[in-house]
């Protein structure tokens, strides 16, 4: 074991940044996903906290308009 595997920090796993409070989660919630034209789409993620007060949108396979 060296000095650098006691004193580095564990790697991240699944990290996002809440649209709402603009902090990193470790348990992000997606909310949102936006379609590009060119090249694939954005998904929006939120904190736990935060999930429910985001408006929601349309998911991957959700229709866009009612």
């Amino acid at each position: 074991m060296t000095v650098d595997g006691l004193t580095t920090p564990p790697p991240l796993g699944n990290v996002a940044v809440c649209v709402k409070c603009h902090r990193r989660t470790t348990a992000p919630v997606p909310v949102r996903c936006i379609e590009s034209t060119s090249g694939p789409g954005t998904t929006l993620r939120a904190c736990p906290d935060h999930a429910a007060t985001v408006p929601h949108g349309p998911m991957p396979g959700e229709p866009v308009w009612p």
